[in-house]
Parts: structure tokens; C-alpha cells; sequence
């Protein structure tokens, strides 16, 4: 399993690298649309009301197609003025109104932690459809404005606090953190995760072109600090929030779709709070 693990890791940071450097932008909003597609099938599963339907399936391929279809305006020299007002609508009200649910809703729900309770199906599954359509157009307009580079840092930010919560966890967890969704994330863990992030958005703040220069653009060194610490919990909610979803469902992976790592969503649930709040404090 480990080595299964490890290989697809490896697999998917050449493919994440490969687009990143690619001379055309298409090659990554084609990945951003895959893994979108494929993270809303999977929450889809976990939450349609009615198991052993084909709608999940069905809902996440016209919302992939509805993607390329806004990424070939958003790509083109001459977009359309309906791509343009559908931007607009996107930053202004979609952004704010998906950051506020993941802030408010979905803590409230990690909180509570009800991983018995299976209503609410239909309400999940359209903040589903919603929240992932907010980080792609989040993740395509941050690459479009801000390049590769701030793309890798802002996703780095996830990666030191998940790494950093799980070996911190494994060493001084004592105090658990959401016992009826995780019950191996501990309070400790989700410090040095914190920790690590803030740490990270901070020293990246010198380096040109980060995500951490770009917050230290607009805002004051304490702002910032407290910035990445509340990105960095919020990264911990939407893994939480997955958590419960598939605990509700009964269920240990999203999907199989990632040999050793379960699903997309299990991948990038972290990821999902964050973005839309990143793109809304640091603009495109």
C-alpha cells in the first residue's frame, strides 16, 4: 500500500509539473477541469439524496464541459461580454458567498460532528456543485493573474499544514480534535499544522511572486500573519467536512479513482476553502 502510495504521488507531482511548465496555460485548466470533474462525481456520491443513480455522474461531466466552455473566453484574446459578466458575478458574489458557507457552514457542521444524520442531501450536494466550481475558477484565474509560482506556493501553504498535523499528531497528539468525524486529528496536530503554514506564508513573503508576497502587498505583516493562520484552519475544516461527508455515507475514500490515496476530493479537500478566500485577499 505504501509503495502503491508513494507511486502515485510521484505520478501526479510530474503530471502537476509537467502543466505547470507547459508554454500554453491549457494543459493545467485541463488538469483544474479533470480533477473538478472528477472531485464533484465523488462528492456527488457521497451526498445524492437517492443512492444507484446516474445523476452524480451525469451532473459532474456538464459541469466539466460548462468549465471549458468559460475557460476557451477566459483563455481568448477577444472573450465574449457574457464571459466577462459571468467573471464579474463569479469574484463579486459566488467567491464571497462560497468563502462565508465554508467559514460558517461548514465548521458548524464539523463542530456538531452529526455522522449519523443523512438528511440534508440535496442542500450538500448544491453546495457541492457550487463550492467546486468555485475553486476552478478560483485556481484558473489565480494561474492566468499570478503565473505558476504563486500557483505552487499558495498550494504549499496546504501541504506544510497537512504534513506538518500528521507527524506533529503522531508525536505530542493527546487532546482529540473532532472525535466524531476523526478521531486521529488531535488539537496538537492542528497546531504545528498552523504553525507550519504561518511560518511558510511568512518566509515566502521575500521570494517574488508567491502567494506570501502578494498578501504582503495589500496587507500589514500582522494582518498576514493572521491571514495564514486562518487559511491554514480553514484548510483543516475542508478536510474535516470530507471527513463527515464520506462518515455519513459510510464510507472510507471518496473514490478509488487515486490508487493508495482513495479519490480526487480526498486530495484536494483542503484545498477547496482555500482558494476562493486566497483569490478574495490577494485579487487577480
Amino acid at each position: 500500500m505504501l509503495k502503491q502510495r508513494v507511486m502515485t504521488a510521484i505520478v501526479l507531482l510530474a503530471v502537476l509539473l509537467g502543466t505547470l511548465l507547459a508554454p500554453s496555460p491549457w494543459p493545467l485548466v485541463l488538469l483544474f477541469t479533470l480533477m473538478a470533474g472528477c472531485a464533484l462525481w465523488e462528492w456527488l456520491r457521497l451526498t445524492w439524496p437517492h443512492g444507484g443513480t446516474p445523476w452524480p455522474l451525469i451532473v459532474a461531466v456538464l459541469a466539466g464541459l460548462g468549465m471549458l466552455l468559460i475557460a476557451q473566453q477566459w483563455l481568448s484574446a477577444s472573450p465574449a461580454p457574457w464571459s466577462q459578466g459571468l467573471q464579474a458575478v463569479i469574484n463579486q458574489w459566488l467567491l464571497p458567498i462560497i468563502a462565508a458557507a465554508w467559514v460558517a457552514g461548514a465548521s458548524a457542521m464539523v463542530y456538531q460532528g452529526q455522522a449519523q444524520v443523512r438528511r440534508g442531501g440535496a442542500c450538500l450536494s448544491l453546495f457541492g456543485i457550487v463550492a467546486v466550481a468555485a475553486v476552478w475558477a478560483a485556481l484558473v484565474q489565480l494561474f492566468l493573474s499570478h503565473g505558476a509560482w504563486f500557483l505552487v506556493s499558495l498550494l504549499a501553504l496546504i501541504w506544510f499544514a497537512d504534513i506538518a498535523a500528521y507527524f506533529t499528531g503522531k508525536a505530542l497528539g493527546r487532546h482529540k480534535l473532532a472525535p466524531k468525524v476523526s478521531p486521529g486529528k488531535t488539537w496538537e496536530g492542528a497546531a504545528g499544522g498552523v504553525l507550519a503554514a504561518a511560518v511558510w506564508v511568512m518566509a515566502s513573503a521575500y521570494w517574488p511572486g508567491s502567494f506570501g508576497e502578494a498578501l504582503a502587498q495589500r496587507w500589514p505583516w500582522w494582518l498576514m500573519l493572521l491571514i495564514a493562520i486562518f487559511l491554514a484552519a480553514l484548510s483543516i475544516v475542508g478536510d474535516l467536512f470530507e471527513s463527515l461527508l464520506k462518515r455519513r455515507a459510510g464510507v472510507k475514500d471518496s473514490s478509488g479513482l487515486l490508487p493508495g490515496h482513495g479519490g480526487v476530493y480526498d486530495r484536494i479537500d483542503a484545498l477547496l476553502p482555500v482558494a476562493p478566500l486566497a483569490l478574495l485577499l490577494t485579487g487577480v
